[in-house]
This record gives structure tokens, sequence and C-alpha cells, in this order.
């Protein structure tokens, strides 16, 4: 295979075999990455648990060491691989995906592998999809980078992995895919689907592969119930959205409060009160759906669900918020489960046995509080449908998620919790339209290969003009320090059209792995000109791109 004409395709936006080739390698490779996390994880817990997230069957004295061992032991690890890289999960992967193209440095995944898997062997208040997130896009970019694809495909590569990693976390590849566009790229194109759907099936396949073909939530059983009940469903949705708006608002609140403390303390603080709280009531502990779920079906007891609920929001604000290493959307939907059985009760008014509401409600409420959270109801809608097998929950999910989501954003004025921690810890995450335009598509794609390179000397220079009308001339002369300096060579008639002056325009040099945005940023201040594009080395031009052919492309139609 040619991986020249193999990248060149890629600086192409549109759906090619090329495209499908590196989304299901990527997909392999971030998936790949994500049973060996999972399997960790499971190999540890099996050394002091009867079963996995089973800490209620440690003694008390165990719950309040295992989660401050592991705070230790993750700053360790924060020490040794350098505190400036513990940025991760996927606020972080965002601000990656728009500003470097998905590339993810090297230290930060060590550091949310071994901290990840450290976190949640401890009883902490955290979800495995944040180190998927992270871990995924840096596995299949890493493949991009390595090979030197465009960079305008390796962003689509991070989305790839993305998938993969959520897809191989949860066994749920249309909700991964949802996810990808409407939290982390937050676009629709088909040229990018495509690439993402085969990285997630590719996830899921691995997925089952090793750890069976079964759905987290199938065990919860949805029962449809009268349609009066309907109308319950709208305040359910309200109810939810003021609780996500609490819950994002205390989740910043602590963030910014503990802000001035150093690293290592803030991780010490989290051990501390999740040992202290996991002393108290151990059902608190961890953030796993089938405990929920147990607990649930074991207690009718409507005050100690409460005080789980209290519990398990306090833990999750705080490790969280605090720097633990790991994702939010395991602990919201664990939140989410128990509210919804909460917010169910006052139904028993009405009805003779709630009970048979639990199920139908946990998963509503799940999906809820999600939407509301992170501000994404297609995944938050997809991925209960997927976790539990109930197509059926498809209409009173939307009359919980519209709700929820209106109550959240335009009452509350509650943004999604990605955004703040991006806003908070200033990290850029927006880029202009046009900007975003040009990074679709890779220098590769438009350069004018038919050029001609010339030493100095006037002479030649003019013949060449002369001979060669349908090619570029570029002249290049050794600099100053050294360097060779490359220009455009024109001619410049003036009054006289038989006077003929030749011009020279000085170009800089754009790596070939560049989009046309970084050609943009060149260019547009004079908007004229001219820039070369070079492989291995400054001195290696394969190809230029004019301001002519760049504003062409900007001007283009597209569908």
């Amino acid at each position: 295979m040619n991986l020249n004409a193999f990248r060149q395709e890629l600086a192409t936006p549109r759906t090619s075999i090329q495209l499908c080739i590196i989304g299901i390698v990527g997909g392999i490779c971030a998936a790949s990455l994500i049973i060996l996390f999972r399997l960790s994880v499971e190999w540890l817990q099996r050394l002091f648990l009867p079963e996995l997230n089973d800490f209620a069957s440690l003694e008390p004295y165990m719950r309040f060491l295992l989660p401050c061992v592991g705070a230790l032991a993750i700053v360790l690890i924060a020490y040794l691989t350098g505190f400036k890289h513990y940025r991760m999960g996927i606020p972080f992967v965002i601000h990656r995906v728009k500003h470097y193209f998905g590339h993810i440095p090297f230290r930060t995944a060590i550091n949310q592998f071994l901290g990840g898997t450290l976190a949640l062997v401890s009883g902490f208040s955290v979800g495995r999809e944040g180190p998927s997130v992270h871990l995924g896009a840096f596995g299949s970019s890493f493949f991009g980078q390595w090979l030197k694809f465009p960079h305008n495909s390796i962003r689509i590569l991070s989305g790839c992995g993305i998938a993969a990693g959520i897809s191989a976390s949860f066994n749920t590849p249309f909700a991964a895919v949802i996810f990808v566009m409407e939290v982390v790229l937050r676009e629709y194109k088909i040229h990018i689907f495509i690439p993402v759907m085969l990285a997630a099936a590719c996830g899921t396949v691995l997925t089952r592969i090793v750890f069976g073909e079964a759905q987290e939530l199938s065990f919860i059983q949805f029962h449809e119930f009268s349609q009066w009940i309907y109308l319950y469903l709208i305040i359910f949705g309200i109810l939810l959205g003021c609780l996500a708006t609490l819950f994002n608002k205390s989740l910043m609140l602590v963030i910014s409060g503990f802000g001035r403390i150093n690293m290592a303390r803030r991780l010490l603080i989290a051990g501390l009160i999740t040992g202290a709280v996991g002393y108290i009531l151990p059902d608190a502990l961890g953030a796993h759906f089938h405990s929920a779920h147990l607990l649930i079906a074991q207690n009718e007891n409507i005050q100690l669900l409460i005080g789980v609920i209290a519990a398990k929001f306090l833990l999750t604000i705080f490790a969280l918020g605090l720097g633990i290493p790991g994702g939010i959307i395991g602990p919201v939907f664990v939140i989410g489960m128990l509210s919804g059985v909460v917010l169910a009760y006052p139904l028993g008014f009405f009805i003779d046995d709630v009970s048979n509401l639990n199920g139908s409600f946990s998963l509503l409420g799940m999906a809820g509080l999600m939407t509301a959270v992170i501000h994404a109801p297609l995944a938050a809608l997809s991925a209960v449908m997927e976790l539990s097998y109930s197509p059926e929950l498809i209409l009173p999910t939307i009359l919980v998620i519209v709700p929820a989501y209106v109550t959240s954003t335009q009452f509350l004025g509650n943004s999604s919790i990605f955004t703040q921690q991006l806003d908070y810890q200033k990290l850029p995450y927006t880029i202009s339209s046009v900007m975003e335009s040009l990074q679709k598509t890779g220098v590769l794609a438009v350069m004018d290969k038919n050029f001609k390179l010339l030493k100095e000397g006037n002479e030649q220079l003019i013949s060449t003009l002369d001979n060669e009308q349908d090619s570029a001339i570029v002249q290049f002369s050794v600099g100053k320090e050294g360097a060779t300096e490359y220009s455009l060579v024109n001619y410049d008639k003036g009054k006289d059209s038989e006077s003929k002056r030749l011009t020279f325009t000085p170009m800089q040099g754009v790596d070939f792995q560049a989009t046309l945005a970084e050609v943009y940023r060149i260019l547009e201040l004079n908007r004229d000109g001219a820039v070369y594009i070079f492989s291995t080395t400054s001195e290696q031009i394969v190809g230029i791109i004019k301001w002519k052919t760049l504003r062409h492309h900007l001007h283009k139609a597209s569908y």
C-alpha cells in the first residue's frame, strides 16, 4: 500500500475505504486498551472482594482504609509522572480534540490508566467512562500520529477511539456513537459518522468476546404503566432538572473552593471523606449499577434510599471535585436510579403497589439526570435504552428528558458540567466556523504538485516562466543563518505591458500533516501569497498552496 496516497485520501473530507480502515484499526486499538483497563480493575478487586464491587462485605475499618490507601497510591503515581500531566477525563479530551486534533499526551494517559484503576478499585464514587474516553482517544490518536496521518483524520480517529472506548466499557455501540457526535465533536457529518460507527462496532465485538453479551442493566425490567402517570413524568423531569442543577453547582463549588490547595492534599482529603462515609454507609461506595439495584430490591425503607442518595451525592462531588481520576456518568446514573425510585414514591398514594414502578422509574431517572447534567439528551436516551434492552422506554423517556433539560437550562441557568469545568480551567473548546471548516481538510488534498523548483538566477527564472506557464515557479536560496528560503516567482507587469519585472513572494512552510486552517492563519493578514508544503524536513517540498486556491476552497458550496 502506498502510504502517501493513503494519507492524501485521508486529507479529503469524504467517506472512503481508507477512512473506514483507520476507523476499524483505531477502534481495535482503543477497545483493546479499555478491555485491559477493565480486566486490571477486576483482577485487583478479586484479590480482596468476594464479588466485584461488593464493598459492603468489607470490615468497617477496611472500608475506611481502602480509599485512603488508594488516594495515597494515586498521589504517588501523579508525583512520578509529574503533577503537570495530571489533566484527564472527558473535559480535557474535548479540549484536545477541538484545539489539538485529538492528540493526547502520553503521561496523561498513564495517569488515567493507573489512577483510574486505583480509584475504581478503592471504592471512590466515580465511573469508568472517564478513563474509557481518555484512553480510547489516546489509543487511536497514537496510531494516527505514529503513521503521520493528516491532522484532520487524526481528529476523526480520536472520535473513533472515544466511541470504541465507551462501547467497550458499557457494550453500547449506538449510545457511544451519539455521545461522540453530541458531546465531543458536536457535529453530524457522514464522513465522520461511518468510521465512528465502525469503531463502536469493533469495541462491542471485542467486549462481548471477553466479557460476554449481557448488558449491565438487563436485570432491570421496564413495566408499562397507566397513561395518566405520563403527566407525572413531566413533574418528575422538572425535579430531576433541579437535582442536576444542584449537582453541577455543588461540584463546581467544590472545584473552586479547594482550587488553592495543592493536588496531593486534595486527593488525600477525597480519600478521607470517602473512607469516613464508607465506614458508616458502605452502600455509598463505588458506582456500580447492580449494587444500586440490589439496594432498591432489598430495601423498602425510603429513608435509607434518601440517605444513600445524599451520601452518594456527597462522595461524587468531592471525589470528582478534588481530582480523583474517573468519570461522572457512572455515579450520575446510580444517583439517577436511586432518585427515580424515591421520586416514584408519591405515586403510592394513588396506586396499590408502587414497587412495580421501581424498575421503570430507575431507568427514567438515569436518563433524565444524565441529560440535565451533561446536556446530552440523545446520548442519555440511547444509553438507557441499550443498557436495559428496553426500546419501549422511548416515549416515557422523552417526556422526562425534555422537562429536565429545559428546567435545568432555561429556568435554572445550568450549563453542561463539562463546559463549566473547561471554563474554570481556562481550556478553550470552541473555534470559529471558518477555522472549523478549514480544519476538516488536510493540505495534501488541495496542494498544487505542479511546480518547478529553481536556484537563484534571473535568466533561468525568466526562461522557465515563459515556457512553463501552467506551473508555479519556486526559487530557493540559502539565508543568512544557513536555512533554505523559498519564494514564489511571478511577473509583475507595469503600465507598459511589454515591460516585465520579476516579483519574489517569500513563503512559509507548513507540515504535510497540517490542515488548511494553518495555511489560513499564515495568509489571512495579506490575503495574498502562498505557502509551501514540506514532508519530513523543511527542505523536502511536496507542494504549494496559493491564497486564491484557499479562497476558492472556502467559497466552494457544500451539502
